[in-house]
């Protein structure tokens, strides 16, 4: 497996940040319920040199709650399931699947973090924002953060449900500019090959139109919760983030690196990158939540495709939150920036015209140093 030499597709080779989902129908064994340890292990060699190849990987696991099942002998119902027996399976399971993951990444001398997320983590601006300021710092220092939805205290009527699309929200949150579904299919086709001989397999898609929408069966496993429908709406969410999206059979050992060398898969392609996505949907912004003024050097550095420090800060306006878009202005009252807040208009008063390294002592914590970041701002 040549990573480091020369990634095929073309997408993987040039993804810097890739986020990939792996179903409970691969880590599972069916008979046994129990790890598949062999396929776990090629797995965990693939990811390893996509790390060594300077690749930041973010990985959504399924398999926790079958995994809890097993420990605690808890067979399920499909005819009614029992949502506090699935709960206490999953508190049991990700323990396991969590010491699974460490224990394995180790021997390659990676550290991992497990992340825990509900639906109000993802939806709650400021949870998150937390969130992704939790994925930058582990990323930043070389871990690979394990993601799941925690379905111990998750309201079941609400929930995700299936990491298909859990896997594109944390695309998008961390940036990604890849999203690999690994599933025990090998990608879209025009009906469900499992019951349509004349299906045609489909390697490409630029647009989520009706037609291929149409396509979606009821393609589902086991242990999995998600079909081919849960990963054309991933697909939707993640193109929209600028993130391309790619199913894979991740059956075969090594799945990853069959991908890596052109192996079957259906490409679904983001127009936009991640940063261009982003900037996108600042400069659309119809209504800022507040303005802040700055000095004559901070213009000229943003100009320069600097970021915003609190140094150059001279006036605050409006009552925005952390992640608000806001107005950059100079002192003529011109509006020459657009970008997402780093700090809340309260705390940014506090701040102004101050070094960045005063912000533990003004504040009482630090979580960045600029107002604004440059990945976060877009000159009109």
């Amino acid at each position: 497996m040549y990573l480091c030499e020369g990634i095929t597709p073309e997408v993987l080779q040039n993804a810097k940040r890739i986020t990939i989902k792996v179903g409970s129908s691969l880590l599972i064994e069916k008979e046994t319920g129990r790890l598949n340890e062999k396929w776990f292990e090629s797995f965990v060699q693939d990811v390893a040199l996509l790390h060594q190849a300077k690749k930041e990987i973010v990985i959504v696991s399924s398999g926790a709650v079958a995994l809890g099942r097993k420990a605690l002998k808890i067979s399920p119902d499909a005819e009614k399931p029992d949502k506090s027996q699935a709960a206490a399976a999953a508190a049991v399971g990700q323990i396991t699947l969590a010491r699974d993951y460490q224990k394995a990444f180790e021997k390659f001398d990676i550290n991992v973090g497990l992340v825990l997320i509900t639906t109000n983590n993802t939806d709650v601006r400021s949870q998150y924002l937390n969130l992704r300021d939790t994925f930058d710092t582990l990323l930043s220092v070389g871990a690979i953060p394990i993601v799941n939805e925690n379905d111990a205290v998750s309201d079941f009527d609400i929930r995700y449900g299936d990491n298909d699309r859990l896997s594109a929200r944390i695309a998008g949150m961390a940036g990604a500019d890849l999203l690999l579904l690994m599933s025990d299919i090998d990608g879209l086709y025009t009906a469900n090959p499992h019951i349509d001989s004349n299906a045609e397999f489909v390697s490409l898609v630029t647009e989520v139109t009706e037609d291929i929408e149409a396509m979606a069966g009821d393609v589902g496993s086991n242990f999995g919760s998600g079909g081919m429908r849960t990963k054309l709406l991933a697909a939707k969410i993640a193109r929209s983030a600028g993130c391309h999206m790619a199913i894979l059979n991740g059956k075969p050992l090594h799945a990853l690196e069959k991908f890596a060398s052109g192996g079957k898969h259906t490409l679904f392609k983001s127009v936009d990158n991640p940063m261009t996505a982003r900037k996108h949907w600042i400069i659309g912004t119809p209504h800022p939540a507040g303005a802040v003024t700055i000095d004559d050097g901070a213009v000229q550095a943003l100009l320069e495709g600097k970021s915003l420090l609190p140094s150059g800060v001279v006036g605050v306006e409006g009552k925005f939150v952390r992640g608000d878009c806001i107005k950059v202005l100079d002192k003529k009252g011109k509006a020459i920036a657009m970008g997402l807040a780093g700090y809340n208009a309260d705390e940014t008063f506090i701040i102004l015209g101050r070094q960045s390294s005063h912000i533990p002592k003004l504040l009482g914590y630090k979580r960045r140093s600029e107002i604004i970041h440059r990945n976060n701002m877009v000159l009109l």
